[in-house]
Parts: C-alpha cells; sequence; structure tokens
C-alpha cells in the first residue's frame, strides 16, 4: 500500500506510516464481523431535531444574529489549547449527513499540540438554528468569518469534511485575508457535474417515509458504505438519524434539510480554485466513490498551492475510521509555513 502526497512523500515518513497500518490492519480484518443492529435498538427514543440532550465532547455556545430577516443562532465548541499555545487556531466544518461532535479526535490532538479548536454546526444543522431561508456556500462562509469576528480570530486554518469542505473552499475563496491553511477531507463536488441535469425549484413538498424500518436500514445502508470498516462507536450516526424522524419537528428538519440539499445541484466551487492562493491540503480516503483518488489529483493540479495525502483501504469519514494517521497529517500541514509552497 501506498500513501500519496502530490506523487510523492518522504521514504522515512511513508515506511512509519505503512508500519502503523500494519499495526492495525489485523483489528481492522477481526472487526469486519461487527454491523449495525438489523432493527434499531428498543431504547433509542426520539432525538430532539436540535439535539438537545446530546452531549457534545466540550462546552457548546451559541453566537446569535440575524440573517434575512430571521433570528438565528450558531452553536460552537470553543476548545483552548492544552498547556502551551501555539497562537494558531482552526476552523471545523462538518459534512452534509453529520455535527460538529464527531471532530472529537481532532480536537483532542490539536489542542493538545497548542492549538485553538472552533468546531460549529451549520446553519440548519445540529444544534444550531433551523430556519427556512435561502442556502448556499457562500452564506454558510459568511457566517464562519461572523463567527471567527465574533470570536476575535483574524486568521485560522479552515478546515472541512465532504460537503464542509466545499463550504470550506468557499470561505478561503472569499476570505483569502482570514484563512492561514485550507484542508479538505473527502470533499464532495471535486468536478462540476451540474451541465445537462437540469433543474427544480424545492417546491416545499416533503415526502416522509412512514415506514420507520424501512427508513433505517436506508440509513444502515447509506452510513456504512462510508467506512471500510464499521465500528460500534459509529452507531451514534444512526441513533440521531433514527432519533430525529421520531421527532415531532421532523417535517420541519426535513424541509430545512432539502432547502440545504439545493447546494449540490445549485453551486460549485471548482472554479473558486485558481484563486486560491491559500496554502492547500487535499486529504483523502481512497475508498471513496471510483474516482475520488484522481479527482483529488486533479484538483491539486487546478490549486495554485496544493498537496494531497490519500490513505488506502480507508473510506468517506477518515477522521473517524483512523483518526491518528489523519491527526498526523493535520499537525504535520498546519504546522507548516502558510507563506512557502506545499510539497
Amino acid at each position: 500500500m501506498t500513501i500519496v502526497r502530490h506523487n510523492l512523500i518522504p521514504r522515512r515518513v511513508a515506511l512509519s506510516l505503512l508500519a502503523a497500518l500494519a499495526l492495525v490492519l489485523p483489528s481492522m480484518l477481526s472487526a469486519q464481523s461487527h454491523q449495525p443492529p438489523a432493527d434499531p435498538p428498543v431504547e433509542w427514543g426520539p432525538i430532539s431535531i436540535n439535539l438537545e440532550g446530546f452531549e457534545y465532547p466540550h462546552p457548546v455556545e451559541f453566537m446569535n444574529f440575524r440573517v434575512y430577516g430571521q433570528d438565528v443562532r450558531i452553536a460552537y465548541m470553543d476548545v483552548a489549547p492544552v498547556g502551551p499555545a501555539n497562537g494558531r487556531a482552526v476552523v471545523f466544518h462538518h459534512g452534509g449527513s453529520y455535527y460538529g461532535w464527531y471532530w472529537k479526535r481532532q480536537i483532542e490532538a490539536l489542542t493538545n499540540d497548542g492549538y485553538r479548536v472552533i468546531v460549529k454546526d451549520r446553519l440548519g444543522w445540529g444544534k444550531s438554528s433551523k430556519p427556512i431561508l435561502p442556502s448556499s456556500m457562500s452564506l454558510h462562509a459568511s457566517n464562519t468569518a461572523r463567527l471567527m469576528e465574533h470570536l476575535g480570530l483574524s486568521q485560522a486554518a479552515i478546515v472541512g469534511h465532504s460537503i464542509g469542505g466545499q463550504m470550506a473552499t468557499r470561505f478561503a475563496f472569499l476570505y483569502p485575508e482570514m484563512t492561514t491553511h485550507l484542508v479538505t477531507i473527502n470533499q464532495i463536488g471535486l468536478t462540476d457535474n451540474r451541465a445537462g441535469r437540469g433543474f427544480r425549484p424545492f417546491d416545499g413538498e416533503i415526502e416522509a417515509d412512514p415506514d420507520m424500518q424501512r427508513a433505517y436500514e436506508a440509513d444502515v445502508r447509506t452510513e456504512t458504505r462510508r467506512y471500510v470498516e464499521w465500528k460500534p462507536e459509529f452507531l451514534d450516526h444512526l441513533r440521531i438519524r433514527h432519533g430525529q424522524r421520531l421527532s415531532g419537528d421532523w417535517p420541519r428538519l426535513a424541509y430545512v434539510r432539502r432547502l440545504g440539499g439545493n447546494l449540490r445541484s445549485m453551486d460549485t466551487v471548482v472554479n473558486d480554485w485558481p484563486h486560491i492562493r491559500t496554502k492547500t491540503l487535499i486529504l483523502g480516503g481512497e475508498i471513496d466513490g471510483p474516482n475520488f483518488p484522481n479527482n483529488a489529483r486533479r484538483a491539486v493540479e487546478v490549486l495554485p498551492n496544493a498537496e494531497v495525502f490519500l490513505i488506502p483501504n480507508v473510506g468517506h469519514n477518515p477522521h473517524e475510521e483512523v483518526p491518528d494517521i489523519v491527526n498526523a497529517e493535520l499537525i504535520r500541514f498546519l504546522g507548516s509555513n502558510p507563506n512557502e509552497p506545499g510539497q
């Protein structure tokens, strides 16, 4: 197995990473038998669409503001460095099906290395407000800028997973002076595939599947295909999805998600790339659709100052599946001089 960083990595780094993979591979193979339960456990009751009662790994605070004439709030964790601070900050953006809490291993690693870490739940998700309003990559980027200003941060490294990688990219495009480093992790939308797909405006109708078992099985299929190795600790994703379907406020959440889902058909960040001179890392597990590795390498050729780091035998959520590898690469990259070209 090889780990690629822009086609070439130092031999000693490759050997150390291969050794680490060799140590975890036996346990990975033995864990293949672990799968989610066929039926949702009876103790899985309703869960609030704002995740009240679901504990995050660190205290959650809120930033209140008005947008499109509505009062809203964004939930975030602001975690101080453990021990001596290095004077740097990192802002994390979660993926389209997830929440800020799943960055817990990265929070631990980076704060131990002296970073201030900010993790937000984007508007319409997690513990943040669920407003009915137009959504866009640029809106979410502006909310990140607003949050940084609220926290007194003039600059930070920006990290995003999946669709959060698109939002992080748009932030670097719109706010280059606020971005020291850009990291995307298994970003979707590495190609612009809008041509010929047409467009259907959201008509406000929500089709909810009344069969909870069928909906749960669909969620299981969606979630398990995002990992090469399924682990019981990933069950919280399924528990939240199932529990929120049982909530009386589920129709509103489904409405908000449908509005946000239009982002994929309306917007692309591919055209932003040539203008982003921020030092950039395209990181990801290779097992994420047949074209992800090639698309990641092509993105690096367009971005003016970018490198790629691909992890074999790992899926869409490498920060959960192999957090130690991801954390080591984040610390390496974020510790580099932002004014020097990438490797």
